[in-house]
């Protein structure tokens, strides 16, 4: 049988046997986002992109919603009219009531969308508050998936454990790139790491996180596309998205493998580790160099000392997310011991 033509970006049009994207729906309680972000974060505006990302790696989001008294975010307006969010406008009131009036009507939304479009498989809520676990619920019994995302420390323990999934903004990916940009140590990137790598390793690394099979070649271009609606390959001087996988192969930092149609190979990271291997080994190296001199070695400016030991240094080039879960990772293999120091107010880096 002759296999169907790769039709990328448009849902539905897949291999035989590969199932659809899911349809995601995405509602967010603003002012808790918003004020959780600033006080936990260290005085840190909320940004949307990160979640924008880190749903395109899931599916395709359909709907987006977020609720507040707009006139109190008044900065934030621009930036998600920009991300195409619908703005639901919430009258003003005075204390708890205004926040009631806006929890309710995300709630009631919610639940209409989800009876009145059956084609949306998975409610995303932003929300820390346990007041939107009752939503959670229903809509699992409407055999709806919901995420949450919430920031760690004004999460509600309650909430979390209702969701199929809960992913704590603190940890998407661009969070901590947001937060160093705020830092002037960690302010002068200088463009060392190659625009085009990074992004196909992250979005090729957040899938491998979220999906539950292979990654397809059009399914991440499509992931790509949801982050960057412009991206193409030919601004970068690749004639198909299949010539520039192949050049990241050539250079170790991909493999390819047959997939279930013509011109649709398996995407995964390189099974020689040659790069991976080699930046646990320079983080190794430098944690033992900086142990040397001072007691204990602080996670703060500790990627600072591996680019200058090897500039360009990126742990985005070899598919994590941050430098936070690339030192965890070193430290699930028993390389470094990673732990939280509360006098430091920072993780400690030590050797093993």
């Amino acid at each position: 049988m002759t296999a169907l033509p790769l039709r990328e970006g448009v849902p539905g049009q897949l291999h035989s046997g590969v199932m659809e994207e899911e349809r995601i729906a995405l509602f967010i309680d603003f002012e808790n986002l918003a004020i959780g972000a600033r006080e936990a974060l260290g005085g840190m505006a909320f940004d949307f992109e990160p979640i924008g990302n880190a749903l395109a790696e899931r599916g395709r989001v359909v709907a987006r919603k977020a609720y507040a008294d707009w006139s109190m975010f008044d900065d934030a307006r621009q930036h998600l009219t920009r991300s195409h969010v619908e703005l639901i406008e919430i009258p003003q009131r005075m204390g708890a009531s205004r926040k009631n009036a806006a929890d309710i009507k995300m709630a009631v939304d919610a639940i209409e969308l989800a009876l009145e479009r059956d084609y949306v498989t998975t409610f995303v809520v932003c929300t820390g508050d346990s007041d939107f676990t009752p939503l959670v619920h229903k809509l699992r019994e409407l055999n709806k998936k919901v995420i949450g995302v919430g920031v760690k420390a004004s999460t509600s323990n309650m909430l979390p454990p209702a969701c199929d999934e809960f992913l704590f903004y603190d940890n998407l990916e661009g969070v901590d790139a947001h937060r160093e940009a705020t830092d002037k140590t960690d302010s002068d990137d200088n463009g060392a790491v190659p625009e085009l790598e990074a992004l196909i390793t992250t979005t090729l690394g957040g899938l491998l996180r979220s999906s539950q099979g292979e990654v397809l070649a059009s399914s991440l271009k499509r992931a790509l596309l949801r982050k960057d609606s412009t991206f193409t390959e030919a601004d970068y001087g690749f004639r198909a998205f299949g010539e520039l996988l192949r050049d990241l192969e050539a250079k170790d930092v991909i493999e390819l493998s047959k997939g279930p149609g013509r011109g649709d190979p398996v995407v995964q990271f390189s099974s020689s580790g040659g790069g991976e291997e080699h930046a646990f080994e320079l983080l190794t190296d430098v944690v033992s160099d900086l142990a040397k001199h001072k007691q204990p070695v602080a996670l703060s400016g500790l990627k600072n000392q591996l680019r200058k030991k090897q500039p360009g240094f990126s742990e985005k080039m070899i598919g994590y997310g941050g430098f936070l879960q690339f030192c965890k990772a070193a430290a699930r293999r028993g390389l470094i011991d990673l732990t939280w120091d509360e006098e430091v107010g920072d993780y400690t880096v030590a050797v093993l």
